[in-house]
Protein backbone atom coordinates (compact mmCIF):
# COMPACT_ATOMS: atom_id res chain seq x y z
CA UNK A 1 0.00 0.00 0.00
CA UNK A 2 2.85 2.38 0.76
CA UNK A 3 4.41 1.68 -2.62
CA UNK A 4 1.11 2.33 -4.42
CA UNK A 5 0.48 5.59 -2.60
CA UNK A 6 3.86 7.01 -3.54
CA UNK A 7 3.34 6.22 -7.21
CA UNK A 8 0.70 8.96 -7.30
CA UNK A 9 1.63 11.13 -4.31
CA UNK A 10 4.93 12.82 -3.54
CA UNK A 11 6.60 11.88 -0.25
CA UNK A 12 7.43 14.50 2.33
CA UNK A 13 11.11 15.02 3.22
CA UNK A 14 10.50 12.94 6.36
CA UNK A 15 9.00 10.08 4.33
CA UNK A 16 11.70 10.04 1.65
CA UNK A 17 14.52 7.50 1.53
CA UNK A 18 17.75 8.47 3.28
CA UNK A 19 20.00 8.22 0.24
CA UNK A 20 23.78 8.55 0.46
CA UNK A 21 26.43 11.27 0.66
CA UNK A 22 28.16 10.22 -2.59
CA UNK A 23 26.92 8.74 -5.88
CA UNK A 24 26.62 4.96 -6.00
CA UNK A 25 28.20 4.83 -9.49
CA UNK A 26 30.48 6.75 -11.85
CA UNK A 27 29.11 8.72 -14.81
CA UNK A 28 30.66 8.20 -18.28
CA UNK A 29 33.01 10.93 -19.41
CA UNK A 30 31.54 11.73 -22.84
CA UNK A 31 28.30 11.79 -24.78
CA UNK A 32 28.08 8.78 -27.11
CA UNK A 33 26.54 10.85 -29.94
CA UNK A 34 27.85 14.40 -29.53
CA UNK A 35 31.25 13.40 -28.15
CA UNK A 36 31.35 16.19 -25.57
CA UNK A 37 31.81 15.86 -21.78
CA UNK A 38 28.68 15.01 -19.83
CA UNK A 39 29.67 16.69 -16.57
CA UNK A 40 31.84 19.47 -17.98
CA UNK A 41 33.76 21.60 -17.96
CA UNK A 42 31.52 23.34 -20.48
CA UNK A 43 32.79 26.07 -22.82
CA UNK A 44 32.13 29.69 -21.95
CA UNK A 45 28.89 31.06 -23.35
CA UNK A 46 26.91 27.85 -23.03
CA UNK A 47 23.88 27.64 -20.75
CA UNK A 48 22.06 24.84 -18.92
CA UNK A 49 18.38 23.91 -19.05
CA UNK A 50 16.66 21.11 -17.10
CA UNK A 51 13.44 19.42 -18.21
CA UNK A 52 11.26 16.53 -17.04
CA UNK A 53 8.85 15.15 -19.63
CA UNK A 54 8.32 11.49 -18.89
CA UNK A 55 10.71 8.60 -19.50
CA UNK A 56 14.10 10.23 -19.93
CA UNK A 57 15.33 7.84 -22.60
CA UNK A 58 13.22 9.31 -25.38
CA UNK A 59 13.27 12.79 -23.88
CA UNK A 60 17.06 12.97 -24.03
CA UNK A 61 17.11 11.97 -27.69
CA UNK A 62 14.72 14.80 -28.56
CA UNK A 63 17.24 17.30 -27.23
CA UNK A 64 20.52 15.79 -28.47
CA UNK A 65 19.05 15.86 -32.00
CA UNK A 66 18.55 19.63 -31.72
CA UNK A 67 21.05 21.94 -33.42
CA UNK A 68 22.86 24.10 -30.90
CA UNK A 69 22.74 21.51 -28.11
CA UNK A 70 26.32 20.76 -26.97
CA UNK A 71 25.64 17.85 -24.63
CA UNK A 72 22.81 16.14 -22.76
CA UNK A 73 22.59 13.81 -19.81
CA UNK A 74 19.78 12.22 -17.87
CA UNK A 75 19.23 12.20 -14.14
CA UNK A 76 16.92 12.74 -11.21
CA UNK A 77 15.70 16.11 -9.95
CA UNK A 78 13.13 17.78 -7.76
CA UNK A 79 13.16 15.23 -4.95
CA UNK A 80 14.49 14.81 -1.42
CA UNK A 81 16.83 11.79 -1.44
CA UNK A 82 20.50 12.62 -2.08
CA UNK A 83 22.26 10.60 -4.80
CA UNK A 84 19.34 8.24 -5.51
CA UNK A 85 19.45 5.14 -7.66
CA UNK A 86 17.02 4.33 -10.46
CA UNK A 87 15.29 1.67 -8.39
CA UNK A 88 14.81 4.12 -5.52
CA UNK A 89 13.37 6.78 -7.82
CA UNK A 90 10.99 4.28 -9.41
CA UNK A 91 9.72 3.28 -5.97
CA UNK A 92 8.28 6.77 -5.59
CA UNK A 93 10.04 7.18 -2.25
CA UNK A 94 12.57 9.83 -3.32
CA UNK A 95 10.29 12.48 -4.82
CA UNK A 96 12.41 12.91 -7.95
CA UNK A 97 11.28 13.13 -11.53
CA UNK A 98 13.25 11.76 -14.47
CA UNK A 99 15.02 14.78 -15.97
CA UNK A 100 17.18 15.74 -18.93
CA UNK A 101 19.98 18.30 -18.52
CA UNK A 102 20.56 20.20 -21.76
CA UNK A 103 23.77 22.19 -22.27
CA UNK A 104 23.22 24.50 -25.23
CA UNK A 105 24.51 27.49 -27.15
CA UNK A 106 21.91 30.28 -26.87
CA UNK A 107 23.38 31.96 -29.95
CA UNK A 108 22.28 28.93 -31.99
CA UNK A 109 19.18 27.68 -30.16
CA UNK A 110 17.39 30.12 -27.85
CA UNK A 111 15.82 28.90 -24.63
CA UNK A 112 12.37 29.60 -26.05
CA UNK A 113 13.02 27.04 -28.81
CA UNK A 114 13.93 24.44 -26.17
CA UNK A 115 10.70 25.30 -24.36
CA UNK A 116 8.72 24.73 -27.57
CA UNK A 117 10.36 21.33 -28.00
CA UNK A 118 9.65 20.50 -24.36
CA UNK A 119 5.94 21.37 -24.52
CA UNK A 120 5.31 19.68 -27.86
CA UNK A 121 7.16 16.45 -26.98
CA UNK A 122 4.83 15.33 -24.17
CA UNK A 123 1.41 15.88 -22.62
CA UNK A 124 1.88 18.34 -19.75
CA UNK A 125 -1.66 17.86 -18.45
CA UNK A 126 -1.32 14.30 -17.12
CA UNK A 127 0.02 14.84 -13.61
CA UNK A 128 2.01 11.89 -12.31
CA UNK A 129 2.13 9.99 -15.58
CA UNK A 130 2.95 10.07 -19.27
CA UNK A 131 0.74 7.74 -21.26
CA UNK A 132 1.13 4.23 -19.86
CA UNK A 133 4.04 5.27 -17.62
CA UNK A 134 2.53 5.96 -14.19
CA UNK A 135 4.39 7.40 -11.21
CA UNK A 136 5.65 10.60 -9.68
CA UNK A 137 8.96 10.15 -11.54
CA UNK A 138 7.14 10.80 -14.84
CA UNK A 139 5.73 14.20 -13.89
CA UNK A 140 6.28 17.21 -16.13
CA UNK A 141 8.78 19.76 -14.81
CA UNK A 142 11.02 22.67 -15.75
CA UNK A 143 13.88 23.60 -13.41
CA UNK A 144 15.25 27.02 -14.26
CA UNK A 145 18.79 28.42 -13.96
CA UNK A 146 18.08 32.16 -14.05
CA UNK A 147 15.25 34.64 -13.51
CA UNK A 148 15.09 35.05 -17.29
CA UNK A 149 14.55 31.31 -17.75
CA UNK A 150 11.90 31.32 -15.04
CA UNK A 151 10.06 34.17 -16.72
CA UNK A 152 10.25 32.57 -20.14
CA UNK A 153 9.10 29.17 -18.83
CA UNK A 154 6.10 30.67 -17.04
CA UNK A 155 5.16 32.78 -20.06
CA UNK A 156 5.36 29.77 -22.39
CA UNK A 157 3.23 27.74 -19.98
CA UNK A 158 0.58 30.44 -19.91
CA UNK A 159 0.56 30.73 -23.70
CA UNK A 160 0.41 26.95 -24.21
CA UNK A 161 -2.30 26.59 -21.58
CA UNK A 162 -4.59 28.75 -23.72
CA UNK A 163 -4.12 26.75 -26.91
CA UNK A 164 -4.45 23.45 -25.02
CA UNK A 165 -7.70 24.59 -23.43
CA UNK A 166 -8.96 25.60 -26.87
CA UNK A 167 -8.13 22.08 -28.06
CA UNK A 168 -10.06 20.41 -25.24
CA UNK A 169 -7.22 19.59 -22.84
CA UNK A 170 -7.31 20.10 -19.09
CA UNK A 171 -4.95 22.37 -17.19
CA UNK A 172 -1.16 22.06 -17.34
CA UNK A 173 0.35 20.31 -14.31
CA UNK A 174 3.99 21.13 -15.06
CA UNK A 175 6.00 22.35 -12.06
CA UNK A 176 8.30 25.29 -12.84
CA UNK A 177 10.83 25.87 -10.10
CA UNK A 178 14.40 27.15 -9.73
CA UNK A 179 17.16 24.57 -10.06
CA UNK A 180 18.74 25.79 -6.84
CA UNK A 181 20.53 23.84 -4.12
CA UNK A 182 17.20 22.47 -2.89
CA UNK A 183 16.63 20.79 -6.28
CA UNK A 184 20.01 19.45 -7.37
CA UNK A 185 20.37 17.38 -10.52
CA UNK A 186 21.72 13.88 -9.81
CA UNK A 187 23.05 12.11 -12.94
CA UNK A 188 21.54 8.70 -13.62
CA UNK A 189 23.36 5.41 -14.01
CA UNK A 190 25.69 4.90 -17.00
CA UNK A 191 23.29 2.60 -18.85
CA UNK A 192 20.64 5.32 -18.90
CA UNK A 193 22.90 7.90 -20.54
CA UNK A 194 22.09 8.15 -24.29
CA UNK A 195 20.10 4.94 -23.88
CA UNK A 196 18.43 5.09 -27.30
CA UNK A 197 21.77 5.55 -29.03
CA UNK A 198 23.01 2.35 -27.40
CA UNK A 199 19.64 0.61 -27.92
CA UNK A 200 18.09 2.07 -31.12
CA UNK A 201 15.01 -0.13 -30.89
CA UNK A 202 14.56 0.47 -27.16
CA UNK A 203 11.45 1.76 -25.46
CA UNK A 204 10.47 5.39 -26.04
CA UNK A 205 7.35 6.58 -24.22
CA UNK A 206 7.54 10.19 -25.43
CA UNK A 207 4.54 11.54 -27.31
CA UNK A 208 3.01 14.98 -27.56
CA UNK A 209 -0.51 16.32 -27.82
CA UNK A 210 -0.20 17.40 -31.45
CA UNK A 211 -0.97 20.97 -30.39
CA UNK A 212 1.59 23.56 -31.51
CA UNK A 213 3.13 25.75 -28.81
CA UNK A 214 3.67 29.50 -29.35
CA UNK A 215 7.32 30.51 -29.08
CA UNK A 216 9.09 33.80 -28.52
CA UNK A 217 6.66 34.81 -25.80
CA UNK A 218 9.39 36.00 -23.43
CA UNK A 219 13.06 36.95 -23.57
CA UNK A 220 15.40 34.53 -21.79
CA UNK A 221 18.90 35.94 -21.92
CA UNK A 222 21.28 35.23 -19.07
Amino acid sequence: MLFSRFKTQLPTPEEALEGRPEPAFAVPERHTVLGNPLLGPYPDGLEIADFGLGCFWGAERKFWQTEGVWTTLVGYQGGHTPNPTYEEVCSGHTGHTEAVRVVYDPAVVPYTSLLKLFWESHDPTQGFRQGNDVGTQYRSAIYTHSPAQQQAAEASRDAYRTVLHNSGYTDITTEILPADNTRPFYPAEPYHQQYLDKNPTGYCGIGGTGVSCPVGVAKADG
